[in-house]
């Protein structure tokens, strides 16, 4: 092996192994039978995910952050779709100004976001509510929809869609049969993205969140500010594995590299 190879194979190596130690640690106190944060353990326990099931609060917040996450995902896709074909296919004034203010929540610290949106709903008296905090999910993980949505349809051909059209089918009809099936595989993972997102989402929704909508993420945050034991390792574990099963479903449909640098068809 050539030596520069060696080398760039022993730093990526290196690099794995620091992204990854972390996680591999988790795992491992997650099957620990002590009271206690303990590695190395004496044995496997299953004592910490049997008492993950028997904590209502923790089921409570999971449920929610699944109808919040579906809800923001789903919302932020059928939002996505429009925007991404109107960008990619119309050369409008201001079209670089619209797509840069749609993806702009990824350049906004979500501490700012979180001051604003609590703020705002605090003026408009409407903070507390499932809705409130949905929609500003919705505007967090949008770009993360439009993002996959807007790299399928980009230099999408609109000859068969005329086509249709000219043969009688409506808009509507041309859209739903031709136009959809060729960009569903973006769609699809970016509202897989999106839901990713929304489900792990903490710093903006601390602020936000009330004790009547606490997701996941805050009731872990709370469980970690008063006491720390093997109970929130066991919930890390079922979210690592959880999320690595959504990513790999997301690199056999999309590619992760298109994700990561928004690759077109």
């Amino acid at each position: 092996m050539h030596k520069n190879g060696f080398f760039s194979l022993l730093f990526h190596a290196a690099f794995v192994a620091f992204i990854v130690a972390p996680l591999l640690v988790v795992v491992a106190m997650a099957f620990t039978g002590k009271g206690y944060l303990s590695l190395p353990t004496d044995g496997l326990s299953l004592r910490w995910f049997g008492a993950l099931l028997d904590n209502q609060e923790m089921l409570d917040a999971f449920m929610l952050s699944i109808k919040l996450g579906l809800a923001s995902a789903t919302i932020a896709a059928l939002l996505a779709i429009p925007a991404a074909l109107a960008i990619s296919r119309y050369d409008f004034p201001g079209r670089g100004a619209v797509t840069g203010f749609l993806l702009s929540p990824l350049m906004i610290p979500s501490v700012v976001l979180g001051i604003a949106f609590l703020r705002f709903f605090s003026l408009a008296h409407i903070g507390g509510s499932l809705w409130a905090l949905t929609l500003t999910h919705v505007i967090v993980v949008l770009p993360y929809a439009l993002r996959l949505t807007l790299a399928s349809t980009i230099g999408l051909e609109r000859d068969i869609e005329q086509a249709a059209m000219s043969l009688g089918a409506s808009r509507w009809t041309a859209f739903y049969r031709v136009v959809l099936p060729r960009i569903r595989t973006g769609v699809v993972g970016g509202w897989m993205l999106a839901f990713i997102q929304s489900f792990d989402e903490l710093t903006m929704t601390v602020f936000v969140a009330t004790p009547g909508t606490t997701t996941l993420p805050v009731a872990m945050y709370n469980q970690i500010s008063q006491t720390i034991d093997p109970l929130i390792t066991a919930i890390s574990t079922v979210l690592i594995i959880g999320t690595l099963l959504l990513m790999l479903i997301l690199d056999r449909m999309v590619g992760l590299d298109r994700v990561l640098i928004g690759e077109g068809k």
